[in-house]
This record gives C-alpha cells, sequence and structure tokens, in this order.
C-alpha cells in the first residue's frame, strides 16, 4: 500500500503509530520509506504554497489535512442524481420536470422510479364492544377532573380574602398618595387636590348661605296684653266642665290663653309640630293648669297671635288651702264683693315648642300678674 494513503495525521502531531492490521504493508521492526524532507511551514499555515493536492506536490506530500492525508476504509458510492440516474429518469418519463415537482403541476420525482398510482389503504380500526353506561356504583374516568399543577403556600394564600384585602388596601393607599401629592385625580386627569379644594371651598359656601337662610330661629315670645287669659272655644269647653267645690276642695274649668310669637328673625315660614304650656301659681308655686296645640305654621317676618288651650285643675287637701282660696276669690261674682271687684291671678307660663328643622325641643317662659279669671262664678255658688 502507496504511503500516500496511509493516514499521517497521528504521527504529524507527535501521537502513537497507527496499528493498522490491514494496512499493514510493512512488517513489524521494518522502517517505512524515507520521505522527501520538508520544511516546517506547511501549505495549511502558508498561504503561498502549493496545496498538497495540486500537481506541484504530488511528489512532495506536505502535512496538509485532504483527502490524500488519511485512509477511508468507508465503500465508496456514486452521487445520487448521476448520469445513470438521469438517464433512467428520461426512460421512464420524457415529460418529468424537477420545477414541476415543487409546483405541484407534473409528476412527482418520488414516484418517477416506483411504480406506484398513489392509492394507501387505511387500516381498519380493531372492533370494539358496545358501549354500555356506567351504573350509578361505577365512576368513569371521563367524569375525573385531571390534577393540577400543585399550588404554592404563597399563591394559595394570595386567592384567600385577606391578601385581597391586602391588596386593594395596597392599591388605595397608592392612589391616595399620588393623589395627594398633586400626581393624578380623582377621574384620571380631573378632580385633582387643587381642584377639589376649590370645589369643597365653593360648596361650604354654598351650604353656608342656605343654611342661613333656611334653618330656623327659635322666635321670642310674649303676652299680647296685660291680660291673656279668655274663655275657651269650641269644642274645648264642652269638654272641660266647670266645678267649684269645697269639699273636696278642687277646681276646674277651661280657659285659653294668647301668645304673641315674634318671627322676623326667619326668612322662611316657621312651622312648629307640637306646643305644650304648663301653669304655676305665682306665689305658692303649684301646678294649677296644662296645656297643648297640634302642628302650626307661622308666617316670618311677622308678630302672629296663637292660642293654647288651658285645662285648669287642682285638688286642695281642704277649703283652707291658699291656691284654691286664691283661685275661688278670683272667679267668684263681683257682686258678692264689698267694692263690686274680684282679686287678679298671678302665674308663671312655661312653654314648649318643638320646631321642625331643630333638633329638641325648645323652652321659654313669661309670667302673667294682672290676669282676670275667664269664668264667672254664679252668687248661689259656694
Amino acid at each position: 500500500m502507496d504511503y500516500d494513503r496511509r493516514s499521517a495525521v497521528s504521527s504529524f502531531y507527535g501521537g502513537r503509530k497507527s496499528s493498522d492490521a490491514l494496512n499493514a504493508d510493512f512488517p513489524p521492526g521494518a522502517a517505512p520509506p524515507r520521505r522527501p524532507a520538508v520544511d516546517s511551514a506547511s501549505s495549511f499555515y502558508g498561504p503561498d504554497r502549493a496545496s498538497r493536492a495540486g500537481s506541484a506536490m504530488l511528489g512532495r506530500p506536505g502535512a496538509g489535512y485532504n483527502r490524500s492525508s488519511y485512509f477511508y476504509a468507508g465503500r465508496e458510492e456514486p452521487v445520487k442524481g448521476g448520469v445513470d440516474e438521469e438517464s433512467m429518469l428520461s426512460q421512464r418519463n420524457d415529460n418529468f420536470d424537477i420545477y414541476a415537482d415543487f409546483n405541484n403541476q407534473g409528476p412527482r420525482y418520488s414516484n418517477v422510479l416506483v411504480n406506484d398510482n398513489g392509492y394507501r389503504p387505511v387500516p381498519e380500526p380493531a372492533p370494539t364492544k358496545e358501549y354500555q353506561p356506567a351504573t350509578p356504583n361505577q365512576v368513569e374516568l371521563v367524569t375525573v377532573p385531571a390534577l393540577g399543577p400543585e399550588w404554592k403556600a404563597s399563591e394559595m394564600r394570595d386567592m384567600t380574602k385577606a391578601a385581597k384585602r391586602e391588596r386593594a388596601m395596597e392599591s388605595f393607599a397608592e392612589k391616595w398618595n399620588a393623589w395627594n401629592r398633586g400626581e393624578r385625580g380623582l377621574c384620571g386627569q380631573h378632580f385633582t387636590r387643587r381642584t377639589v379644594v376649590y370645589i369643597l371651598f365653593g360648596l361650604c359656601v354654598a351650604i353656608g348661605l342656605v343654611l342661613a337662610f333656611t334653618i330656623p330661629r327659635v322666635p321670642d315670645i310674649s303676652f299680647p296684653s296685660s291680660n291673656p287669659l279668655s274663655k275657651a272655644t269650641e269644642p274645648f269647653n264642652e269638654t272641660v266642665p266647670v266645678i267649684f267645690s269645697r269639699s273636696p276642695a278642687n277646681f276646674s274649668f277651661p280657659a285659653q290663653v294668647g301668645l304673641e310669637i315674634d318671627t322676623n328673625s326667619n326668612y322662611l315660614p316657621l312651622i312648629i309640630s307640637k306646643m305644650e304650656a304648663t301653669v304655676t301659681d305665682l306665689t305658692t308655686g303649684a301646678q294649677v293648669a296644662t296645656g297643648s296645640r297640634g302642628k302650626t305654621t307661622l308666617p316670618a317676618k311677622a308678630f302672629p297671635v296663637i292660642q293654647i288651650p288651658l285645662n285648669f285643675t287642682y285638688i286642695a287637701p281642704n277649703d283652707s288651702d291658699i291656691t284654691w282660696l286664691d283661685y275661688y276669690d278670683a272667679c267668684r261674682n263681683p257682686a258678692a264683693n264689698a267694692n263690686n271687684s274680684r282679686p287678679v291671678l298671678q302665674f308663671n307660663l312655661d312653654f314648649d315648642m318643638w320646631i321642625v328643622g331643630l333638633v329638641g325641643k325648645r323652652s321659654n317662659s313669661a309670667t302673667v300678674t294682672e290676669a282676670e279669671c275667664p269664668i264667672t262664678l254664679s252668687l248661689s255658688a259656694v
């Protein structure tokens, strides 16, 4: 075997010599023929040198790596698509065109050398038993959901209400800080902090003006004259009888008191849902009468006079009681007295009223010193 057919790569780099028994043309121990001396610069590192495969280097091999420097032990085969195959293609199909194969406009290259009509039999499926529905005691696997990936502890906590609440609070705090710094508004770019301050200031001014004209004020109460007591009118005078008795000592009679209410401080009509009055004797402090009135609407910027019905009722231990004697003398017939006159009544009137628009009740009081008894007893009365 010629020395050009044997691999000299390993020996070139200082490796162990090849020990191929099939290519051992030289007996063991025999020295191979001496190669012609060459310099250390090969064609691989010297671009100006001639290649080992060239005609100039056929008799003087170098250290390059080419087809002549190693032994190829494989089977030599002709290159596909050679002259023989092309002649065979031309014999089988004279109209064959390789470009028509790619464009799907002619016979395919894979079918030229094979007798194939394109039929591919479809294998029949194996017979299976008829589907039987599952009984109530059996569970089909199709009804069992597939197991998903395992959740991490952090992912499981993110799905809890506490984690969602924390994220909501964090989002709100972030938006609040951004709004407080003037970086965003309540509705996108609108209603920033400065705009909200202006709006709130204007709203407060408007509310103040509205309240200044709409909130009701507590009116002042006075008596229209020095004698505010008068006879009761129907139907109140029919429900309360006139009684004066010595044994047992008591009295009872109806009356009404007139009140003048000052509403000049109100800009809107004043609505009073309920009014209550209590009369106490100015000398003894005993309660002698009570009265009430329902819903009343009073005009604004005026001095309306209203009448509150009173029920004078008092029970004394005996007929020598000072309160009973004062009211008996004030209500007896004037003809029974020496100077044809009667003494006056002195009492204190406590007035409570509930005004629509104000919380709770409002109280007021007034003193009467010259009131005349609204009834007159007969001369035959005790």
